[in-house]
């Protein structure tokens, strides 16, 4: 169904967005959300989906973040299930009053020293798993192949200039000064580290950057 107000052929019975939102937050299908820019901002779509097909490219890559992050959220589908992939014979044994409650602390318990607070509420990964899907029902040699290489290509140049002012000026001018080569590279090198530092680190007091070698040297900064 689409999401939005719609009525019956009588004009009279009306579908809520509000009842297609929760019909499709459920455990049975569809688990696939395909979407446009209609209602790709403040909607929660993650909890039984993490495959989002693009009905039609955005004009930006701050829209396809947008649109994807309705399937990428806090404690989302993809995550839920690699952690049940994991630990579902150890941490589920015996009498288990809330089995997600003990599936996220052992992927707490088990995450790297280095990682932060995002492992495993956010982001978790485990060889089978799961991972949000990206579909683009694009036609071989249209015009929509060369915008979606666009569009992959400016989102690593986006997210390097996250947070700044005219950030579609500035993602235009590094687009046509730096070659596709480097631009990879230097995101890793630019980028500001804004992942919550982990309370394990908190309470020791230990610098996570600093552990994880990912200070810049001066000449670099």
């Amino acid at each position: 169904m689409r999401f939005g107000e719609e009525k019956n052929d009588d004009a009279q019975e009306v579908t809520r967005a509000e009842q297609v939102r929760e019909a499709f937050n459920s455990p049975f299908w569809p688990f696939v959300l395909a979407t446009t820019s209609v209602g790709q901002e403040g909607l929660d779509f993650h909890h039984y989906c993490h495959a989002v097909v693009h009905w039609n490219l955005p004009s930006n890559p701050i829209d396809l973040e947008q649109r994807e992050g309705r399937v990428h959220r806090f404690k989302g589908h993809a995550v839920r299930k690699n952690l049940a992939l994991k630990y579902r014979t150890t941490s589920l044994s015996g009498n288990v009053h809330d089995p997600w409650k003990e599936l996220f602390a052992a992927g707490k318990h088990d995450r790297p020293d280095e990682a932060s607070d995002l492992v495993p509420f956010w982001v978790y990964t485990c060889d089978g798993g799961s991972q949000i899907e990206r579909h683009v029902p694009a036609l071989p040699l249209s015009r929509e192949v060369e915008r979606f290489a666009v569009l992959r290509r400016s989102l690593a140049v986006y997210r390097m200039v996250f947070g700044q002012s005219r950030q579609e000026d500035l993602t235009a001018y590094l687009l046509s000064h730096l070659p596709e080569s480097k631009i990879e590279h230097l995101s890793r090198r630019l980028r500001i580290n804004l992942e919550p530092v982990s309370a394990d680190f908190r309470n020791a007091g230990v610098n996570r950057h600093e552990t994880a070698g990912n200070e810049l040297p001066v000449d670099d900064c």
